[in-house]
């Protein structure tokens, strides 16, 4: 398996970016091609001893597109960016797998304009895994669209189960759509919407609304809602479990020496708790309804967030994901005529 990764994308690139690739190519034994700035990537790797035999290569690239850049001009207008050059060695057959952590919107950009829609999905979505007390629970989409239309969101509940049935293991997962009740008459137009369209489905498990604490209590495997309110969702629990642990800290270090006694005796348990709460445990979340692998970082992604996104990637190809969506969507007949122009 072979994974180029966007060597110049990220608040810590290339640095980062290749130490975490490195640790992965240990880690997952395969193979990655960084693409970038050549002499910026070598000067990283030049602290790696033996990178030459992990399986590594490096594939220049001599523009990078930046955060505040508009991301369907910079994707068109840049053609030598690095997140543009990676994405097309997928198409080309290269490599496996594209994984970025620069600007969301140029990586969805150039995959959905290099590699194309799935036929039958009018937008693809990012599905990024929350951890719950029962694992994980697929939240999607979580930025891609901050706009969709029913149809889209009943598209999302499609690939999400299928993400969650094959690289999570869940049998069956349950399926939940964001509202703000658990009625079925409850919300607004595009939920009552999504909300019939989802019970005539026979191949998700559609278990009704979901609220918003039912996404931290793990109550659904998958839940599903535009990404505006998705990114919403995203960024509150990321800054939650940081005040947590924060608070924590704080009434741990003015509690006085029976404080200190008991989180020394606690420690364990902490720790386990902070790995629990940690984004880099999971690192990337798929862009899921493109024709190749497509993986997308936090822009503040360390070198272990990008070794276990890399292990995101591993899943994905692994597991024949897209393979499972394309049969699925043929099944379900739900392909819109939007889809259908665009998709391949």
């Amino acid at each position: 398996m072979k994974i180029a990764v966007d060597a110049m994308g990220g608040d810590f690139a290339p640095r980062e970016i290749v130490f975490g690739a490195v640790r992965a190519a240990k880690k997952y034994k395969c193979e990655i091609v960084l693409v970038g700035d050549e002499a910026q990537i070598r000067d990283v790797l030049s602290h790696e001893e033996g990178w030459e035999k992990l399986g590594i290569t490096i594939h220049h690239a001599s523009q990078v597109i930046a955060m505040d850049e508009h991301p369907a001009d910079a994707v068109r207008t840049k053609k030598d960016a690095s997140v543009v050059v990676a994405t097309r060695l997928v198409k080309d057959g290269v490599c496996d797998a594209v994984l970025s952590a620069g600007s969301t919107g140029a990586a969805v950009t150039a995959a959905q304009l290099i590699l194309r829609r799935i036929k039958g999905i009018g937008r693809p979505t990012i599905a990024t895994p929350m951890p719950t007390p029962k694992g994980v629970t697929l939240l999607l989409d979580s930025g891609a669209n901050v706009d969709s239309k029913p149809e889209h969101l009943v598209q999302s509940g499609i690939m999400g189960s299928l993400y969650a049935e094959y690289v999570f293991g869940k049998k069956e997962p349950r399926v939940g759509l964001l509202n703000i009740g658990e009625e079925e008459t409850k919300g607004n137009e595009q939920a009552k919407e999504t909300y019939a369209l989802l019970k005539t489905m026979h191949t998700i498990h559609f278990c009704g609304n979901a609220e918003g604490r039912d996404v931290p209590k793990g109550n659904f495997d998958v839940v599903i809602c535009d990404g505006f309110v998705g990114n919403v969702v995203l960024k509150f629990a990321e800054g939650l479990a940081k005040t947590i642990l924060k608070l924590i800290k704080e009434a741990i270090k003015d509690g006085g020496i029976l404080a200190k006694l008991g989180a020394l005796l606690l420690m364990p348990t902490l720790k386990k708790l902070g790995k629990r709460l940690d984004v880099t445990e999971y690192g990337g979340a798929p862009l899921l309804g493109v024709n190749g692998c497509c993986i997308i970082s936090h822009g503040s992604s360390n070198a272990k967030s990008i070794c276990s996104a890399i292990g995101v990637a591993n899943d994905y190809v692994r597991e024949d994901v897209l393979a499972h969506i394309r049969d699925t969507l043929a099944k379900e007949e739900i392909a819109t005529n939007h889809g259908e122009q665009h998709g391949e």
